[in-house]
């Protein structure tokens, strides 16, 4: 995979797709929250970000992406209905640094929006 289809497929919660291209030691800093270190870590949330997600419908009002030579960003808006109904929406912003064809560290920054239902 090239770093900006490992970097579309992590943000856009395709983690199946994107793990085997995570190093071993990478680390994720959630901004303002915590710092995963290790793959395990990253692992383990993208498996419960995935089962939370798995009855909620997501949709990309805003998905763009700028590469450099080490690094991809990925800017974007998300929209997710629960089956219960609930919307919610999330500015996210990804940065990726990649070492040799794989992902060593990545930085995450997300912001709840207002849940506007007219599109």
């Amino acid at each position: 995979m090239t770093m900006e289809q490992v970097a579309r497929a992590f943000s856009s919660h395709r983690f199946e797709e994107a793990l085997p291209q995570i190093h071993d030691d990478v680390a994720w800093e959630l901004v303002g929250g915590e710092v995963l270190a290790g793959k395990p870590a990253v692992v383990d949330v993208c498996s419960s970000l995935a089962r939370d997600l798995q009855d909620v419908q997501t949709t990309f009002d805003q998905f763009r992406m700028v590469s450099g030579p080490a690094s991809v960003v990925v800017d974007s808006v998300a929209r997710y209905l629960s089956a219960d109904g609930s919307l919610s929406r999330v500015a996210s912003c990804d940065i990726y640094d990649f070492m040799d064809g794989r992902v060593v560290r990545i930085r995450s920054y997300n912001v709840e929006l207002a849940p506007d239902t007219a599109g």
